[in-house]
């Protein structure tokens, strides 16, 4: 480990000079990320991870593959971010990377998002599908999704459990592949089975559980084996509190972790799969907020040791050889959430992700028999703690009574006095915002705007009871909720009346132009990046896809009522100016819905300004496209909020 000393020593210096809080390019906030995708080969000697590619003639993400003993990088994979965005990285084995890619397509006129698995083979230096031509010739179809590994099969390497729909009796269905990544053969060992989408293997690699669905009922099924009768273990509506979603199980095949409600908030909770009551025994819960995430499971000591709780929060080990090691992360990085995000196979050296509203994310790699812990990589590098700005953790009440937690960052060295301010409403609408970094809010606020980010009801994270106070009330108290945010920081003195302006992507696209139309006097500004401006649209146009019975569950049916309360058709009620960024093969909010909101606008001689990307998808995946986003945005806000 000689030669990473030297590195991590150039990296901690590079760390440790002072800088000065000022107003940095746009780049440093609206790029896309410097590194991610970081994951560690079993054998703990590889790291291979997604670079950023920003040089003139070549611009999108790159992999790396850093052998670490021999300090040797390779690049194998380059993407400009438009034709394929890589979604993920997993090793099988030690020589054998697997890349799952996205891209936009068109499936019998209807747009749609695909997936493939590339595989990339570090002793050959040779890059190939993953599934060979001669397996997808065999198929009834051409399968949209073609990169859902289930089982990676660790005590068989080079081997993996795939799930792919076209074969069989019931080829619109997820068959399972055991897929030979070396050239050999390939076998399916799970025929398709009408409405399951999903399967669930046990640590003995038998296909176990099965996800079925037909429009909004949910069954969960159990199989002794693969292609066995099958019974059903729970049955549930979307969306309602009886429902138990299976994690994956333990050592025993008969006992399976599941996620249920507890006091109506998602729990942990293990099932022995022979009692004939199916009794859940509670593992872990939060007095708090719903526990979301997956398990961690040590293949070393063949045991779940913990709970991944989600990207915003620490891992919780229950075994207490690992909560010694997260106790040993805390001591050594403090103040920060700190997350192992693997293990090596003999789980002497493990990755970490090290991350605060202050720390924009620092990968580590930690060795336990050396006993150290060394900086490998910064998500932003041009973001040190020193510019970025601290985020309150606060709450306020809604017209109703209904407490709403938020989020408030403040430019650095000023006073929470009379702030221009930007209401910032998250997208989803089942999603939520926290108390970690956003480089949104880091961006306005090294702007010298105060953000406000609020958890409207409807947002997940705070049990059922608040998430279905969500379900279709698109435009009612999910959007006084917004308002009455707005409203607490003007009463607080903290925003200035007269210099607020709301900004939002997606769902938050939505809120954000609903606010300027239901309060035209509240706000001086409006932004929606990629927002749902017709609603009713949005339920119709999901009719081609298989999940329209969810949307119309989860959004409405009531399609005058949901044109009403719809952006567009308020139109004639803006008195601000707005400005719109899309992109032009967004495959989740179509670009049509700017387009016409543009149109609608202009008719009523409103100041309206639509930028399109592209070729750009609703992510903003390309760094092109985000820089454009976010200079417009920066042109945008200093026209219409004279910030001090």
């Amino acid at each position: 480990m000689k030669r990473i000393s030297i590195f991590i020593v150039a990296f901690l210096m590079l760390q440790i000079t002072p800088t000065i809080a000022q107003q940095l390019p746009v780049e440093a906030f609206g790029s896309i990320p410097d590194v991610s995708h970081v994951t560690l080969s079993p054998n703990g000697n590889k790291l291979a991870s997604v670079i950023r590619l920003d040089k003139p003639k070549l611009k999108g993400a790159i992999i790396q593959i850093w052998d670490i003993e021999n300090n040797k990088k390779s690049y194998p994979v380059q993407t400009d971010n438009k034709k394929f965005v890589i979604l993920d990285l997993n090793w099988s084995g030690n020589d054998i990377l697997l890349i799952k890619a996205k891209f936009p397509a068109l499936r019998y006129g209807t747009p749609t998002t695909e997936t493939r698995l590339i595989k990339y083979v570090i002793s050959e230096k040779q890059t190939a599908s993953a599934i060979p031509r001669q397996i997808l010739k065999r198929l009834k179809h051409i399968p949209q999704f073609q990169s859902a590994i289930i089982d990676m099969l660790p005590e068989d390497e080079n081997q993996v459990l795939l799930e792919l729909s076209g074969s069989g009796t019931h080829s619109r269905y997820e068959s399972v592949l055991k897929l030979n990544l070396n050239g050999g053969r390939s076998k399916y060992v799970q025929k398709a089975k009408r409405n399951i989408s999903r399967w669930i293997t046990d640590r003995q690699h038998n296909i176990r559980v099965g996800i079925y669905r037909d429009e909004t009922e949910y069954r969960i099924y159990e199989q002794a084996e693969a292609n066995s009768d099958m019974r059903i273990l729970w049955q549930f509506e979307a969306f309602e509190k009886e429902q138990i979603w299976p994690l994956g199980f333990a050592q025993d095949p008969n006992i399976l972790y599941v996620s249920a409600y507890h006091n109506d908030l998602t729990a942990i909770f293990k099932v022995n799969l022979k009692d004939p009551l199916l009794k859940k025994e509670l593992v872990y819960s939060d007095t708090d907020y719903d526990v979301e995430g997956s398990l961690i499971y040590s293949h070393l000591k063949k045991k779940v040791i913990g709970i991944n709780v989600g990207s915003e929060s620490e891992y919780t080990f229950w075994d207490p050889e690992y909560v010694a090691i997260q106790n040993g992360l805390e001591a050594a990085l403090p103040n920060s959430n700190n997350y192992i995000t693997q293990f090596s196979d003999d789980e002497r050296r493990y990755l970490v992700y090290s991350t605060s509203s202050t720390e924009s994310g620092t990968y580590y790699l930690a060795d336990r028999d050396n006993k150290a812990i060394y900086p490998v990589a910064q998500r932003y590098s041009s973001l040190s703690k020193e510019v970025l700005a601290e985020t309150k953790t606060l709450s306020y009440k809604a017209r109703d009574g209904l407490e709403i937690q938020a989020f408030l960052t403040t430019p650095l060295n000023t006073e929470s006095t009379k702030l221009p301010i930007v209401i910032f409403p998250h997208g989803g609408p089942i999603s939520y915002d926290s108390n970690s970094f956003d480089y949104w809010a880091q961006f306005f606020a090294n702007r010298g705007y105060g953000v406000f980010r609020m958890n409207f009801r409807g947002s997940s994270g705070y049990g059922h009871s608040f998430m279905k106070a969500g379900l279709q009330n698109w435009g009612l108290e999910m959007q006084n909720d917004v308002e009455d945010g707005t409203r607490w920081l003007i009463d607080q003195g903290i925003a200035d009346p007269n210099r607020i302006c709301i900004v939002g992507a997606s769902y938050g696209g939505y809120a954000a132009l609903m606010g300027v139309a239901t309060t035209p006097d509240l706000y001086q500004c409006a932004v929606s990046v990629a927002g749902v401006t017709d609603v009713e649209y949005l339920v119709k146009s999901s009719r081609r896809y298989s999940n329209h019975e969810i949307v119309k569950k989860q959004v409405g049916e009531d399609y005058d009522a949901l044109y009403q309360r719809s952006p567009i058709s308020q139109a004639e009620k803006i008195k601000v100016p707005i400005l719109l960024i899309h992109g032009t093969k967004d495959r989740v909010v179509r670009f049509r819905h700017s387009e016409e909101m543009f149109d609608e606008l202009e008719d009523h001689d409103k100041n309206v300004e639509l930028i399109e990307l592209e070729d750009g998808d609703h992510y903003l995946s390309s760094n092109e496209h985000r820089l454009t986003t976010f200079k417009a945005l920066d042109r945008f806000l200093a026209q219409h909020l004279n910030r001090l």
